[in-house]
């Protein structure tokens, strides 16, 4: 129960890591908000949630800064602070070369992952403040890392988040505010579920995760219990960090064709 009495506000709650980060924190006693694009299966997330847990849904763009203001002073008005902020909505995008992107993608992904992040860590920030306190944790990807995991909006937007996760753990540690990142490797959500399906189809899903050292794919909740650390009392010499949790995927050169 690390969570007892605190407040979490968790983006991108209605699948994948976000629902079973909703889930692990509320679990451990945590209060929390709920915010995704997908009303409906939000409302379904809230029911699956423990019996005993208190929380509320906001189904918005996470990219309509006016939106998000609103949900966090909502969030604050009727649990009256936020504790936990867990940026982890985002979207994908193909793998144009350079020569043949479209900026529209751009727009979108860039709004998303990595100005979404930015609004919530902005008026969030502002109550964990005056309380002296508060854990920021930010979903970025080994595809801000490097090369090979993603598209370019992609990649670019995750090592954005990196760069700002940074940037804002330096603006706010004088407020014992810890902000830090989280870069998850191949983890089947509904954003990968594409990847999936396909190597599925194709008779190959036994080569999913085949180029991490551990030799297999994610799970989301092996994620949230990342997320529930860096957010806990645990990780509190932990700031500006971006932790990637990927299965050893960036340990190695780990190039195609150089496992056997």
């Amino acid at each position: 129960m690390r969570f007892n009495e605190q407040v979490a506000l968790i983006t991108g709650a209605a699948s994948g890591i976000g629902r079973a980060t909703a889930m692990r924190l509320a679990e451990e006693g945590a209060r929390v908000a709920l915010v995704d694009r997908n009303a409906e299966l939000l409302t379904e997330v809230e029911r699956q949630l423990p019996a005993s847990a208190q929380a509320m849904s906001f189904p918005l763009d996470v990219s309509d800064e006016a939106a998000v203001e609103a949900c966090v002073s909502a969030v604050i008005g009727r649990f009256g602070k936020v504790d936990v902020l867990c940026n982890i909505a985002g979207v994908a995008c193909g793998r144009e070369i350079a020569t043949e992107q479209n900026m529209d993608t751009w727009r979108k992904v860039l709004d998303v992952n990595l100005l979404g992040t930015v609004h919530f860590t902005k008026y969030a920030a502002r109550d964990m403040q005056k309380r002296n306190k508060g854990a920021v944790v930010n979903a970025a990807s080994v595809a801000g890392i490097r090369s090979g995991a993603g598209g370019n909006a992609y990649s670019a937007s995750k090592a954005a988040v990196i760069n700002f996760t940074q940037t804002a753990a330096c603006d706010l540690g004088e407020w014992n505010i810890r902000v830090n990142a989280i870069c998850p490797g191949l983890v089947e959500t509904g954003m990968t579920q594409p990847i999936f399906d396909l190597a599925r189809e194709k008779g190959k899903e036994e080569k999913l995760g085949a180029r991490c050292e551990l030799r297999r794919y994610g799970r989301p909740e092996e994620l949230a219990a990342v997320f529930a650390f860096l957010a806990s009392d645990d990780a509190s010499f932990i700031t500006g960090q971006a932790l990637a949790v990927d299965g050893g995927n960036t340990a190695s050169l780990n190039m195609p064709g150089m496992k056997v």
